[in-house]
């Protein structure tokens, strides 16, 4: 049975394959933009805007990661 994917290991094969670190809240971003349920950062002070979204150049490894984990 495969266990679900976290972020760190999204993070880290984003990191292996492409050479650049991801931030979590790119990762939330991502799955929220992909119709996921995602939790609410407590530290988050509206949930309608994302203080850091994913930038554009990112957007295509983080979502080839979560293909990768079947997570979308």
């Amino acid at each position: 049975m495969r266990r679900a994917a976290r972020y760190r290991d999204i993070a880290n094969h984003v990191k292996a394959g492409n050479g650049y670190t991801v931030k979590t809240c790119w990762i939330a971003d991502i799955m929220e933009q992909n119709g996921l349920k995602v939790r609410r950062a407590p530290n988050r002070i509206d949930s309608q805007h994302r203080e850091n979204p994913c930038p554009i150049e990112k957007r295509e490894a983080i979502t080839e990661a979560l293909r990768h984990f079947g997570v979308i």
